[in-house]
């Protein structure tokens, strides 16, 4: 008969200390022995039957191990998480793929399956940020531990670890983080993220709208998780185990020389040097640079003022030239023109300045409905204008 829920809860909460010795046990020895058994007895009394029952434990031929859902409660209640090869890891990179893949092909098919597809997606990209999280969380702890050297280990097995920590777990997980590698996991999350905030605001079905809303924000959101646990990566975990390494060669090295010091040439730990803290030629330097300041020569510079004539533009002059000359057929011939007439020369600036006509309330324009252009000539520029008529309501 099935256990109620709240009774496992409590069972769990009332043997708590006996459930981790077996957890503890099953990490050290990959499965919890027979053996194991007559020394729980012995501390916690007579509660296997009950561990087996609520499906706790199950048997693995003579020996046991925790169910899945209980192992993994433990390892999060007590932070102990086995370290996973960046292998495993990498396996999302394939369902996520996949799955994306799908949903972006059948957009537009039945609503059931997309909405089973995005929820799929949404726990593989969950369960993917999860095992990143476990995996820094754990290389962390093994390598404070390798540092402080709780274990007492030497320093060539220091040395040994330190170099298998980043060979085949750290540095491996680092490029799986790396959002600048084209194939990283979490370079896929990005452009998937990109497609999802599309999709969430125009998708015809509000249902996976709202789906594609709910992924769209852990999505964000695990890209800022993630980006943090490259920076624990990058700045504490590479350069950490780093040092131990180094630290530990520097340190192996010295050991066995101690244990055999006549058997190399030492060199001299003490040179003595003498020199300077400035140049010989000093004294040069400086009489140099005094020198060039004795015979000073008056430097008078002068600004040639260049006369030019300043031209104001007398706006309702020209307004009034043009208006007595309604209708103007050609506005841009009316000005070269007009310009031609004054200065004897067309300036670009006076040019550009008369064009500002164009833009009155007072007149009517029309362009040539053939799309004509006629080309005039400036004191500077040759220009392709369009063929613009100018007339007042009701001349024309």
């Amino acid at each position: 008969m099935q256990a109620e829920p709240k009774t496992i809860l409590n069972f769990l909460a009332t043997h708590f200390d006996a459930l981790v010795f077996l957890f503890e046990k099953q990490n050290n020895e990959g499965s919890i022995h027979l053996r194991t058994f007559r020394e729980f007895e012995e501390e916690f009394g007579h509660i296997e039957q009950q561990l087996f029952s609520y499906k706790i434990l199950r048997k693995i031929g003579e020996d046991a191990e925790f169910s899945g859902e209980i192992y993994n409660l433990f390892q999060f209640v007590l932070k102990e998480f086995k370290p996973m090869l960046p292998e495993t890891i990498e396996k999302y990179n394939s369902s996520i793929s996949n799955l994306f893949r799908l949903i972006r092909d059948g957009i537009n098919g039945d609503k059931l399956i997309l909405a089973k597809r995005i929820d799929e997606l949404y726990s593989e990209a969950f369960s993917f940020v999860e095992s990143v999280e476990k995996n820094t969380l754990r290389l962390l702890a093994e390598t404070r531990e390798l540092k402080s050297n709780v274990t007492k280990i030497d320093y060539k097995q220091k040395v040994e670890k330190a170099s298998f920590w980043i060979d085949y777990y750290i540095q491996p997980l680092n490029n799986i983080l790396d959002i600048s590698h084209a194939q990283s996991i979490v370079n896929k999350l990005l452009d998937i993220s990109n497609f999802i905030n599309i999709k969430r605001l125009n998708f015809h079905d509000e249902t996976i709208r709202k789906q594609f809303e709910k992924l769209y924000f852990f999505l964000i959101q695990s890209n800022h998780d993630l980006l943090y646990q490259s920076k624990i990566l990058t700045n504490e975990l590479l350069p950490l185990i780093e040092r131990i390494r180094t630290e530990s060669l520097i340190l192996t090295g010295w050991i066995e020389f101690l244990k055999i010091p006549n058997k190399v040439e030492v060199p001299k730990l003490l040179k003595v040097l003498r020199d300077n803290p400035y140049s010989d030629e000093m004294y040069y330097h400086a009489k140099d640079f005094v020198m060039q300041f004795q015979n000073i020569e008056d430097i008078i510079i002068s600004e040639e003022l260049v006369e030019t004539d300043m031209w104001i533009f007398n706006k309702e002059k020209y307004k009034e030239d043009l208006l007595n000359k309604m209708p103007v057929n050609d506005f841009f011939e009316w000005a070269i023109e007009s310009l031609n007439k004054e200065y004897k020369m067309a300036e670009t600036e006076k040019l550009f300045s008369l064009t500002s006509l164009l833009f009155e309330d007072d007149f009517d324009k029309e362009f040539d409905p053939m799309n004509k252009h006629v080309f005039i000539q400036t004191t500077q520029l040759k220009l392709k204008v369009p063929k613009i008529k100018i007339y007042k309501h009701g001349i024309s």
